[in-house]
């Protein structure tokens, strides 16, 4: 651990004794949900994890509601975008569920990449992802800690960054254009959620994310967290 940060050191630390003390009486593989607003650094905190305890991840963002045509997310409210961004059933029945029972899971991811079809929505990849099962699961993403899946994360970790340095990460790897209306529509998601929904006090455990310059730490090319 001599090449990573302290933050993430720290966070490695708290939560891996977070799981020791509960896996050994679950007699099943134990869902960790790693939450946080965009940008925390949920994704380099997963591939630390899933290194040091043989963890399998589970991207929340691949359960993206690409059915649902973009614009259409202007008309809704903050509860019902919260309720509606990700596709919660395909989540459990295709990952949460298999993997739970030590099965090895199976699913289509969000097709950011190939951009918007023409009526508005995103597709799914025709390549799988496949991923076997582990004693240890890691849902990572914001909104992983939602009541639609209340009956089966075992411990939720909250990943916490200071919002402005999240959206300087945000500006750093996202396209400009894209990231404009991505603020306007979610913003107001994640402070409904961290506010009203699940606020802080209503976690398992709160870490600090990675800071700036840690290894595998720096903002990546990509979509960011669609939730």
């Amino acid at each position: 651990m001599s090449n990573l940060g302290p933050n993430l050191v720290g966070s490695l630390i708290s939560i891996r004794t977070a799981i020791a003390g509960q896996i050994g009486r679950l007699g099943r593989p134990m869902l960790v949900a790693l939450d946080g607003g965009s940008g925390a650094g949920k994704s380099t905190l997963a591939r630390v994890l899933a290194d040091a305890l043989e963890a399998v991840v589970v991207p929340l963002d691949d359960f993206y509601a690409a059915g649902i045509p973009d614009r259409a997310w202007d008309a809704m409210t903050d509860p019902e975008r919260l309720a509606q961004v990700f596709d919660w059933n395909r989540l459990r029945l295709e990952a949460l569920e298999p993997l739970l029972a030590g099965r090895p899971a199976s699913w289509q991811p969000f097709d950011f990449e190939s951009g918007l079809l023409p009526d508005g929505t995103y597709g799914l990849s025709a390549r799988p992802v496949e991923r076997a099962p582990a004693s240890i699961i890691l849902l990572e993403g914001a909104y992983a800690a939602s009541p639609p899946l209340a009956d089966l994360v075992d411990l939720a970790v909250l990943v916490d960054v200071p919002i402005a340095e999240r959206h300087r990460r945000l500006a750093v790897r996202e396209d400009q254009a894209f990231l404009a209306r991505w603020h306007l529509i979610w913003d107001p998601v994640e402070a409904y959620y961290f506010e009203q929904v699940r606020p802080p006090d209503s976690f398992d455990l709160i870490v600090a994310g990675s800071q700036s310059g840690d290894e595998a730490g720096e903002p990546q090319p990509g979509a960011t967290d669609v939730g």
